[in-house]
């Protein structure tokens, strides 16, 4: 059998292949040319789209957890600037009630101090008082004792009289 016989018997044309096999490869040419590489350049720069917005996210997850990382660390640091300062208001409260305690103290010692000036100075009162009167009262007392002489009182014995009492009091 010829080749040509086995090929003409399936029914093909070897002219009418290699017509259709040029034809198919000029087509293949320009749909590569035309089409293909268009195409391939279309989804390159999809691809590179999608690879540059998938690297974006992942950088703005980075940037994220950085950003909540540093929010973190000033929320810690505002709760210990808060703590601290909360700190430095009880001590100032103390140092503030230690400062009225002292100040009612000497307000109370000065209190005291005039109440104990006043004491003395009524009391003072009252012992020039006692020895005014108890001068008087000698004096009528001798009155009373010597009346038949009323003459004999001398003031200097009542004198003598009135300072040993007032040595007496002191």
């Amino acid at each position: 059998m010829e080749e040509g016989g086995i090929i003409g018997q399936l029914g093909i044309d070897w002219k009418l292949f290699l017509s259709q096999a040029f034809n198919f490869f000029i087509l293949l040419i320009i749909l590569r040319a035309f089409v293909y590489k268009p195409l391939l350049k279309v989804i390159k720069k999809r691809s590179d789209v999608i690879k540059e917005g998938l690297e974006k996210a992942l950088e703005a997850d980075n940037r994220l957890k950085e950003v909540d990382i540093i929010a973190k660390n000033k929320l810690k640091e505002a709760d210990q600037e808060s703590i601290h300062i909360i700190k430095n208001t009880e001590q100032k409260a103390k140092q503030l009630e230690q400062a009225l305690r002292t100040k009612l103290e000497e307000h109370q010692k000065e209190l005291m101090n005039q109440a104990e000036l006043s004491y003395e100075r009524q009391l003072q009162e009252a012992k020039q008082n006692v020895l005014k009167n108890t001068s008087e009262i000698v004096k009528k007392l001798f009155i009373k004792v010597v009346e038949l002489k009323p003459e004999s009182i001398d003031e200097a014995l009542i004198e003598k009289a009135v300072n040993s009492v007032k040595n007496e009091a002191k």
